[in-house]
């Protein structure tokens, strides 16, 4: 283990979960990020020293002056020109990226590594769940915060890794998992991959890698190209189609939570019930039983870990819910994700009208996506357009909200910057309410929560 570790972009969800990682095992670890956040905060709090300007005088002399004992860490996300990051190379430091940290961690452990377009924090945060609560237990880096353990890093004492295998950048192929769940593989990222075609040959790449005498677990409807490794099992999953592993005898209740008969490979679970809402969560519960399953946690550990499972933070989270409204945040930034929320929240909520809000997260997405997000905000009765969130990109002229918005057939569509948001929410006073986007939109679910409370709608 490295003296030092110094993580640039250390308030990300993935790095953050790193960062922790090396402080658990006994490194000195400190970090950059651009903007404090509740996150940064929670770091600071647990004794990782941040800061947030880029400047190479502010790295700690314990990095600065320890070049040999320092691992430096970076998430692809930095900008181009990065000054720190400069410097460190510069000087000739240890530096990798963050997915080849977890590759390494990883390399050491029976890895269960969960991929997919979409689903796969909520899904990997469920399947770490179920090994924690069944007593299995595993070591977890998480997408999300869970719900239940108020962290996106698990700690565990047996071989079990769950990682959330981003596509991002190709990152999730520095993963060589024992076993592996696909659960989508839409086109995105195409700033990255430039086509849906070189997406799909990503993950069948990843599918490869999967460890000979492993398995993979993959939704039932992906069309990739498997070229597995001898010995290793393919198996499918779906929330209501017939296949290895899927759900059956739906039942809505009350506050759109589901109940529902899991079959595990022929073997029927009968009555369970998944302690969050929404039908895409039945989904994504079934893979993630999948996994354990298939990893030897016995079916009634199943049923018990659904059950208590109590989600991730921004994921269909409830955030305010009074007699006049009901207030749900989600990170959908794809125009599939957002359409699988909104319809799950029709779903909870039927007959009853739904505001949304959505932030556009990156430029070139908007771009390529314009016509989808169209056609998936004109599921929602009242759309209200953030500007784009930049995040690591530059302005494309003639790209902006504007673009979704003269693409969209609903004609209650606005467009308000962040400062307008809660003003709109108290004069419109929603039914239903859904915040959706990737981008520094979370920093606006206190404000409106208050504003709600504050109008005991």
């Amino acid at each position: 283990m490295t003296e030092n570790v110094y993580l640039l972009g250390i308030g990300g969800i993935g790095m953050s979960a790193l960062a922790r990682y090396y402080k658990h095992a006994g490194a000195s670890v400190q970090g950059y990020d651009l903007t404090p956040s509740a996150l940064t905060h929670r770091l600071e709090e647990e004794g990782i020293e941040i800061h947030y300007q880029d400047d190479p005088l502010l790295i700690p002399p314990a990095v600065a002056q320890n070049r040999d004992n320092t691992l430096v860490i970076y998430t692809p996300a930095l900008p181009p020109g990065h000054r720190e990051l400069q410097w460190f190379r510069e000087k000739g430091y240890h530096i990798i990226k963050r997915s080849v940290a977890l590759g390494h961690l990883s390399a050491n452990h029976t890895t269960l590594a969960v991929a997919g377009t979409h689903g796969k924090t909520t899904t990997s945060t469920l399947l770490a769940h179920i090994l924690h609560h069944s007593g299995t237990g595993c070591t977890a880096f998480l997408g999300g915060i869970s719900k239940n353990y108020d962290t996106n890093l698990l700690l565990g004492n047996n071989p079990f890794l769950v990682a959330e295998a981003d596509e991002f950048d190709r990152s999730f192929l520095q993963l060589h998992p024992h076993a592996a769940l696909i659960t989508s593989a839409d086109a995105d990222h195409l700033d990255i991959y430039g086509s849906h075609q070189a997406v799909k040959e990503a993950y069948s790449q990843f599918a490869s890698q999967i460890e000979p005498g492993g398995m993979l677990v993959i939704k039932k409807g992906v069309e990739i190209p498997l070229p597995l490794q001898p010995g290793v099992t393919a198996y499918t999953y779906h929330y209501r189609e017939s296949c290895d592993f899927h759900a059956l005898n739906h039942t809505v209740q009350k506050g759109g939570y589901y109940t529902f008969d899991l079959m595990l490979k022929g073997e029927k679970v009968r009555g369970c019930r998944l302690g969050v809402p929404g039908w895409i969560n039945v989904e994504n519960a079934v893979g993630a039983s999948a996994l354990a399953y298939l990893n030897g946690v016995v079916p009634a550990a199943i049923k018990e870990a659904l059950a208590s499972f109590r989600g991730v933070s921004r994921r269909l989270d409830v955030c305010y819910s009074g007699k006049q409204c009901c207030y749900i945040d989600d990170y959908a930034h794809h125009p599939e994700e957002i359409r699988a929320a909104v319809l799950s929240v029709r779903e909870w909520f039927p007959g009853e009208k739904i505001t949304g809000i959505f932030q556009p997260h990156l430029y070139t997405r908007t771009r390529d996506f314009a016509p989808e997000f169209a056609k998936s905000l004109d599921l929602l009765d009242q759309v209200v357009l953030m500007p784009v969130y930049p995040a690591r990109e530059l302005p494309i002229p003639g790209v902006g909200s504007e673009m979704i918005a003269g693409k969209m057939t609903s004609k209650n569509v606005i467009i308000l910057d962040s400062q307008q948001i809660t003003g709109f929410v108290r004069d419109n006073k929603p039914r239903i309410l859904l915040t959706l986007g990737a981008g520094n939109i979370d920093r606006l679910v206190g404000p409106i929560t208050a504003t709600l409370k504050e109008m005991n709608l």
